[in-house]
C-alpha cells in the first residue's frame, strides 16, 4: 500500500482487496478498521432515525394532545425523508470519501436529537414543529446507503456478503437499543430521549476522524456510478428491496404503535425492541446464506416466510392473542431480517457477474456501479418504511382493524416471490451467460 495522499483527510492510494497477498498483508487489517467505525457511526444513524418510533408511545401520557393518525405520521415521517436522503448519501462517499462522509453524517446527528430533546419539554408546541423535528430524524436514515456503499470498496467479492451483512446488522441493532433505552432513559423525563446520544455523536464523530480512511477507489464522477441508473437490475432489486428492508425498517417503526393501539392492556413499550434486535441478528445470517447458497434463493425463503408471519398475525387478531401477534411478527423480522442480507448479496454478485470476462476497467467499473446499485436500492426499499406505517393508520381509521393492512402485505410478499423467481431463479436463468455461473 502506498503513502496517504492528504487531500482533505487521510487516503489510501492503491486498494486491491482481490489480491490475495494484498488483502492478507494489509487489507483484511485496514477493511476490519473501517468496518468497526462505519458500524459505530451507523448504528446512532439508525437510532435516531427510528427514536420517534419509540417516543409516540410515550407522548399521549406526557400530555401531548396528538390523535392516532398524527402519532403515525410521527414515525411515518422520517422513513420518508431517510429514504429519500438514500440518494445524495449514496455518491457523497465517491464525492467526500468514506471518512470525511462519515464524521459530517454523524455531526448532522446532534440536529434531531437536540430538537426532539428541546420540544417534548412543553406539551403546547404546536404539532408541526414535532412533524418538522421528527422529519429531521430522516437524516440518521441517510447513513445507511453511504456506510454500505463504503464498505463495499474495502472487502473482495469472496466476503463482500458478509462484511454487509455484519456492517448493516450493526446498524439494524440502532433499532432495537433505541427502543429499549428510550423507556428506560424517559422515566427521568422525555427530554433524555434525546439528551443521551449527544455524546455517544460526538465519540462517532471522533471515532470515524481519527481511525477511518477514505480509498481513492472510490472517488469517481458520478457519470461513471450514474449509469447504475440505467442497469435494469437494479430496479429490480430496488423492488425487492422494498419487500425486505422496507420491511423490517416499517415494522420497527410501526409495531410499538400498533401494538399499543391493538393491544392496549397486553403491549408493554419494553418488549418492542425484540423484533429489530432478532431482525438485526438474522441480517447477517442472510448474508452468510446467501454466500452458500445464492442470494436469490434465500430471499426467496424469506419472501415466503414472511407472508406466513402477516398469515399468522392475521390469526392472532381472530383470536385477540398478543404473544401469538408478538410470535408472528418476530418471524416477519427474522425473515426480513435475512431477506435484508440476501438482497444486498445480490447486488455485487449481479454486477460482478455481468463484467466477468472483461477488462480490468471494465471490473472496476462495476464495482463502482454495484456501489451505486447498494445505494440506490437502500433508498428505494426504505420507502417501504413510510408505506408501512401509513398503511397500518390508514387501516385503523377505516376499519378500526389491522387486519386489512395485513392482507395487503400477504398480496405484496407474492409479488415480491414472484418478482424473485422469473428475474433470478427461473431455469432460463442457466441460458444468461452473464449470470448463469454466478452466486445470485
Amino acid at each position: 500500500m502506498t503513502g496517504h495522499n492528504r487531500r482533505t483527510g487521510r487516503w489510501i492510494e492503491h486498494w486491491e482487496p482481490e489480491d490475495p497477498g494484498f488483502w492478507a498483508a494489509v487489507g483484511r487489517r485496514v477493511a476490519t478498521r473501517n468496518l468497526i467505525f462505519s458500524i459505530f457511526v451507523e448504528h446512532l444513524g439508525f437510532a435516531v432515525w427510528l427514536l420517534w418510533s419509540a417516543v409516540v408511545v410515550l407522548l399521549p401520557k406526557a400530555g401531548f394532545p396528538f390523535t392516532v393518525d398524527q402519532l403515525f405520521w410521527l414515525v411515518a415521517v422520517p422513513n420518508l425523508v431517510g429514504s429519500t436522503l438514500r440518494l445524495p448519501y449514496t455518491f457523497a462517499v465517491s464525492a467526500f470519501g468514506g471518512r470525511n462522509w462519515n464524521v459530517a453524517s454523524a455531526l448532522l446527528l446532534l440536529a434531531p436529537t437536540g430538537l426532539l430533546a428541546w420540544l417534548v419539554t412543553d406539551p403546547a408546541r404546536p404539532y408541526w414543529m414535532f412533524l418538522a423535528a421528527a422529519a429531521t430524524a430522516g437524516l440518521g436514515g441517510g447513513n445507511f446507503a453511504s456506510s454500505m456503499a463504503n464498505v463495499s470498496y474495502f472487502y473482495p467479492e469472496r466476503r463482500k456478503g458478509f462484511a454487509l451483512g455484519v456492517n448493516a446488522a450493526g446498524g439494524n441493532l440502532g433499532v432495537a437499543v433505541v427502543q429499549l433505552m428510550i423507556p428506560l432513559v424517559a422515566v427521568g423525563g422525555l427530554a433524555y430521549a434525546g439528551l443521551v446520544w449527544l455524546p455517544l455523536v460526538v465519540a462517532a464523530a471522533l471515532c470515524a476522524y481519527l481511525f477511518m480512511d477514505n480509498l481513492a477507489v472510490a472517488r469517481t464522477g458520478f457519470g461513471t456510478q450514474g449509469r447504475a441508473f440505467l442497469r435494469p437490475h437494479t430496479w429490480v432489486m430496488s423492488f425487492l428491496y422494498i419487500g425486505t428492508f422496507g420491511s423490517f425498517i416499517g415494522y420497527s417503526a410501526a409495531f410499538p404503535l400498533v401494538a399499543k393501539s391493538v393491544f392496549a392492556q397486553s403491549a408493554s413499550p419494553y418488549l418492542a425492541f425484540v423484533g429489530p434486535l432478532a431482525g438485526s441478528l438474522a441480517r447477517p445470517v442472510g448474508g452468510w446464506l446467501a454466500d452458500r447458497h445464492g442470494g436469490a434463493r434465500v430471499t426467496s425463503w424469506s419472501f415466503a416466510a414472511m407472508a406466513a408471519g402477516a398469515v399468522v398475525a392475521l390469526a392472532a387478531l381472530g383470536r385477540h392473542s398478543f404473544p401469538l401477534f408478538l410470535g408472528a411478527f418476530l418471524l416477519l423480522f427474522v425473515a426480513s431480517g435475512a431477506g435484508n442480507g440476501s438482497t444486498y448479496r445480490m447486488i455485487p454478485a449481479i454486477f460482478t457477474a455481468q463484467a466477468r470476462h472483461g477488462s480490468a476497467d471494465v471490473r472496476l467499473r462495476a464495482r463502482r456501479e454495484a456501489a451505486a446499485a447498494i445505494g440506490i436500492a437502500s433508498a428505494i426499499g426504505a420507502f417501504g418504511g413510510f408505506l408501512i406505517p401509513r398503511g397500518f393508520a390508514v387501516s385503523l381509521a377505516g376499519s378500526g382493524s389491522v387486519a386489512p393492512a395485513l392482507q395487503v402485505f400477504i398480496g405484496a410478499y407474492a409479488v415480491f416471490l414472484a418478482t424473485n423467481w422469473w428475474f433470478y431463479r427461473r431455469r432460463v436463468l442457466a441460458r444468461v451467460p452473464s449470470l448463469a455461473h454466478s452466486r445470485i
